[in-house]
């Protein structure tokens, strides 16, 4: 049983949908053991919470430097015995100490098809706004393990989502939750809690 810790940043629609796949056996051989955000008033934590879940806040606010946050950070996960960690919506950099602690055992979901719109600067409704000044006729969101880099870690799944005529940030950004997001990160967490991925030269391989 592969234990999870999710960590989030605001209202945990993907942590929902992590949830929802557990219970439906979408994803097997998994067990959600912790959800840590850096906002306490995340609606995340309290959803954690109604499943008996561990929620907890680490904030940077509580600390007096990044370093020390980012060392709490990790030592919750580390007594946790969390073995995956889920980047569920979080809106943190996730520090060197981490990547080295949890080498290709750390995903994100970023909604854009990674290389495009992507890296500094390129989170939440920047990402949709950045799609629909571009013009873009195609976009979507990808799962991928998590480097040193900002978006550039080996890539998992990507599934596209059409941009429509109309489209707001807004109403873009729900429609690549629904079509996209809420469908591969559970989808990815199976297939690795399951052993189907494999990391070989910074390229994933996917058994099926």
């Amino acid at each position: 049983m592969l234990k999870l810790g999710v960590l989030v940043s605001g209202g945990g629609t993907n942590l929902q949908a992590i949830l929802d796949a557990v219970d439906c056996g979408k994803i097997t051989n998994v067990s959600v053991e912790l959800v840590i955000s850096n906002n306490q008033s995340a609606y995340a934590l309290e959803r954690a919470k109604q499943r008996g879940i561990e929620a907890v806040c680490i904030s940077p606010k509580q600390f007096e430097s990044r370093e020390e946050f980012h060392k709490a950070l990790l030592a919750k996960l580390l007594e946790s015995g969390v073995e995956l960690v889920v980047l569920a919506g979080f809106l943190v950099a996730i520090p060197d100490i981490m990547v080295e602690a949890y080498p290709n055992k750390i995903i994100n979901i970023h909604p854009s098809l990674i290389p495009s719109f992507c890296g500094v600067g390129y989170y939440g409704l920047h990402v949709h706004e950045g799609v629909l000044n571009r013009g873009a006729k195609v976009t979507g969101a990808t799962v991928h393990f998590v480097d040193n880099g900002t978006d550039t870690g080996p890539i998992i799944l990507q599934k596209a989502v059409e941009v429509l005529e109309g489209d707001t940030p807004e109403i873009l950004q729900r429609r690549v939750m629904e079509q996209a997001e809420w469908v591969i990160l559970p989808r990815a967490i199976n297939l690795i809690a399951n052993g189907k991925v494999t990391v070989t030269d910074g390229k994933v391989s996917i058994k099926e």
